[in-house]
Formats: structure tokens, sequence, C-alpha cells
């Protein structure tokens, strides 16, 4: 094949769905999991058939891969937390809750009633079901933890955010409320939950916060992955050294 064929196949794959992406990939595991299984691989041959195949297919990694995680500033979380209030002010909760939390949105719609520690010092939130299994307790700020308690009034029980039908919200519906509290706020940027969550990361980074401790407050199982953001926090702290000292 020459290269122009080549580079038309692949640009092919690239524009393909994300659905189709993921079926084809399904199709890949099951039938390499066919041939492992027939040949009784273990771990280690069928990671030296995946290093061979790679270079037979003569496969690298980007040299751009991305190694640092998009943020908010500060300002741009606080105009978003304020147009989700101004739409419904439970909306504006659980934004300012899913932010300060640091939660994924997957743990933060399972938080129960009973998964709050607001009387402690610091108040405290445990986190459940979270990635990997990494569970824990994390603070919260005293203000945030008055907020809630009002939101809760006499409810001692059920998932601390409810729909209208008293069940939990879908993790899709947390999205759109991110996503359209952006578009309400003149965001240009693709607000997810997963970006707020970064953004509290690398504040505390910014903050001078240990490390290790944002590695805790994310329950990440490993410090690599917390080093992404501390990369993303020094990136930020070389924009904001230009835009001090550069000459217009």
């Amino acid at each position: 094949m020459n290269p122009a064929g080549s580079a038309r196949k692949s640009a092919g794959v690239r524009g393909q769905s994300a659905s189709a992406n993921s079926a084809i990939l399904q199709t890949v595991v099951v039938e390499t999991v066919k041939v492992w299984r027939k040949h009784h691989l273990s771990y280690d041959q069928t990671k030296s058939v995946v290093e061979q195949a790679r270079r037979t297919l003569d496969l690298h990694p980007p040299r751009d891969r991305e190694r640092t995680v998009e943020r908010l500033s500060r300002q741009e979380v606080e105009r978003l937390i304020e147009h989700a209030y101004r739409r419904a002010p439970r909306y504006g909760l659980m934004l300012k809750t899913l932010f300060y939390s640091g939660a994924r949105v997957s743990e933060f719609v399972n938080l129960t009633v009973a998964d709050l520690h607001l009387d402690l010092d610091p108040p405290q939130i445990r986190i459940l079901h979270a990635k990997g299994g990494s569970d824990g307790y994390i603070p919260v700020l005293p203000s945030l933890a008055q907020e809630l308690r009002t939101h809760l009034g006499n409810r001692v029980s059920g998932y601390l955010f409810e729909s209208n039908r008293a069940d939990r919200y879908t993790p899709r519906m947390v999205q759109r409320v991110v996503h359209d509290a952006a578009v309400s706020a003149g965001i240009g940027k693709a607000v997810t939950p997963h970006r707020l969550r970064a953004s509290v990361a690398t504040l505390l980074l910014d903050a001078r916060m240990p490390l290790d401790q944002v590695q805790k407050f994310l329950r990440h199982k490993r410090i690599a992955t917390t080093q992404i953001y501390a990369e993303t926090s020094a990136k930020n702290m070389g924009d904001q050294y230009l835009k001090a000292l550069e000459r217009r």
C-alpha cells in the first residue's frame, strides 16, 4: 500500500464514530480472547504477544501524548456554579458539591445522607463506589456543609441529591446540568464533571498542597496519576508568569 493510501485508510478509521470504534475494539477483544484461551497463554506470554504485534505493525506511542489535564480557572468555576444556581438552587448546590468534593460523577450520584459527616472538624464526606475501590473520606468547606444541612432539612436517609422520583440522578443528567451551566455562563471550553475534578486538583496544587495529600483527596491508587495534575499546575504557573511579565 502506498503512503497516500495508508493515510486515507488511517483518516477513515479516525473518522469513525465512537460507537463504531467501540464495536470494532470489542470484536478484536473477543477474537483475541479466543486465540489466547485456545493456546492457554499466561500473563507474560500475552504481554509478549502484544509487544511483538506492535513491533510487527510498527506501532509507536504518540510523540505528543497529552500529559496535562485541561482545567477551569477559579473565576470560570465560580461563574459556572453561579449560573447553575440561577437555573435552580438545587443544581447550583449539586455543582458546588461536585467541584469541592473532587468526586467522580459515578461516585457523586451514589452519595447518600449516611455518607455525610458534617459535624466533624473539618466536615467530611465518605466516598464509596470509587473507581478501583479507592474509597475514603474527603474534607469539605464548613460553608458547603451548612448548605448541605439546609438542603437536607429533616431528611436522614436516601441519596444526597434525588430526582423528583426520589431516586438518584443518573451520571448523564449531572453531565447535562454541568454542560448547560457552562453554556449559560459563556464558557467556551468543553466542561464536564471530570474537568471540574481536574480543576479542583490543580487549584489545590497551585495552593501548594503536597502531592501525596492531593493523591489521597482524589483517591488515586498511583501517585503517577496525580502527577499529571501536578504537571498541569506547573504549566498554569508558567502561563501566569508569562502573562505577568511579558511585554505587550
